[in-house]
């Protein structure tokens, strides 16, 4: 099986994006023990005030089934309840 990675843009209602921010960086701290999890990095695009993106990478693709399918991202959906505008990923092969 090969790397799988997923990038996402999140929309946030306006003024809301550092209180997204410090809950994907709960998410991220969470993230450590969850097995098939490489990398999570958090990116925030400088003309863009509403918007974050994410970088993931996992082990493969059934790691990212697992990670969409855990406690930690259904934690931090219900954290942001009202502050998501819209969430679109971009699931992506890693060329190694």
């Amino acid at each position: 099986m090969s790397k799988f990675a997923n990038v996402v843009t999140i929309e946030v209602e306006p003024g809301r994006r550092d209180q997204v921010v410090a809950q994907l960086l709960a998410h991220k701290a969470r993230l450590k023990d969850e097995p098939g999890t490489l990398q999570f990095e958090i990116l925030l695009p400088k003309d863009e005030d509403t918007k974050v993106r994410v970088y993931e990478m996992y082990r493969d693709a059934p790691a990212f089934a697992v990670h969409l399918n855990g406690p930690s991202l259904a934690q931090w959906k219900d954290d942001t309840a009202g502050m998501v505008v819209k969430l679109q990923g971009v699931r992506c092969a890693v060329v190694e």
